[in-house]
């Protein structure tokens, strides 16, 4: 039987509640709204007037509210560009105090069955008597549960997420740290490649910059895994690369993880897009650190 592992997990929510929280949201997000169902979630990025990210989330709906799961940086970021505006609009945004676990494992099948969490071929987003539960992969469900929620006995609980985020790496799915906030265009994290930008809704905050990177070819930036041996993960989170017989910087890690069973780091990064699986990089401020490029899980050509 396939061991299952219950990881607590460092992200966060903004609950959106109100009459006007969808058409309020979807003036904000790239993510066309009117797409999410109670049987589904969506990625969405928030945007400044520039059309730079403040955040990546996981959108869903839960008992009558909108709920945007993200990094600890882009939650507080987005919490306070979002309520900026949300006097004007018959809507309350929040943080919520709800609790994220992430399960994981090779087969959820019997411990899904167990917390009575039944995903049809069509669903990734279902209500089951603890909260919500989302559907990432078929070894990924994460579940957004309330403070009295109680794993069942045969879950391993970790300590930590560190397993859930590598996971999450590998699948390439974009997260920003602190330092990536306000960097970078959403096409610049791959969140075409994964569906969370509409290009047929209408207006949003930083559309023009996005709609530009699609429409006249203007984005020559993409990000990728890497990965490579450590000892732990980087306080200083700039990339080199080589050119000729000299190293220059490359770009900084956006997200990382770090396996102690294995000694391996792994991140993503966001390069000029003409990068090659491979291809190696180093650690600047810890130059013996070599990270060399994964191939990614999912197609960059445009639709």
């Amino acid at each position: 039987m396939s061991t299952v592992y219950a990881c607590p997990l460092s992200h966060t929510l903004i609950s959106l509640s109100g009459k006007d929280k969808l058409s309020y949201l979807h003036g904000q997000v790239t993510q066309d709204i009117n797409k999410l169902s109670n049987d589904n979630f969506l990625w969405a990025g928030h945007c400044n007037a520039k059309g730079k990210l403040w955040g990546v989330f996981k959108l869903f709906t839960y008992q009558d509210n909108y709920y945007l799961v993200g990094s600890k940086p882009e939650v507080a970021q987005s919490l306070g560009e979002l309520k900026k505006y949300a006097v004007f609009s018959q809507v309350e945004i929040e943080q919520s105090d709800k609790s994220l676990i992430g399960l994981i494992g090779e087969d959820l099948t019997s411990t899904l069955t167990l917390l009575n969490i039944h995903f049809n071929d069509t669903q990734t987003a279902v209500d089951f008597a603890g909260g919500k539960a989302l559907k990432l992969a078929d070894n990924r469900v994460l579940l957004v549960v309330n403070n009295d929620f109680s794993l069942p006995d045969d879950i391993t609980a970790l300590d930590n997420d560190s397993m859930w985020q590598e996971a999450a790496i590998a699948a390439a799915e974009p997260s920003l740290n602190k330092d990536a906030i306000g960097e970078y265009v959403p096409q610049m994290v791959n969140l075409q490649a994964i569906g969370g930008i509409s290009f047929r809704k209408g207006c949003y905050t930083g559309q023009e910059t996005v709609a530009r990177m699609k429409y006249l070819g203007k984005n020559k930036r993409a990000m990728y895994i890497v990965a490579g041996k450590a000892d732990g993960l980087l306080d200083e989170l700039e990339l080199e690369t080589q050119m000729g017989e000299n190293w220059r910087r490359a770009g900084k890690l956006i997200s990382q993880s770090y396996n102690q069973q294995t000694h391996t780091l792994m991140g993503l990064v966001v390069l000029p897009n003409d990068n090659e699986t491979g291809h190696v990089l180093r650690a600047k401020h810890l130059p013996q650190v070599e990270l060399s490029i994964q191939a990614l899980p999912y197609s960059l050509e445009d639709e």
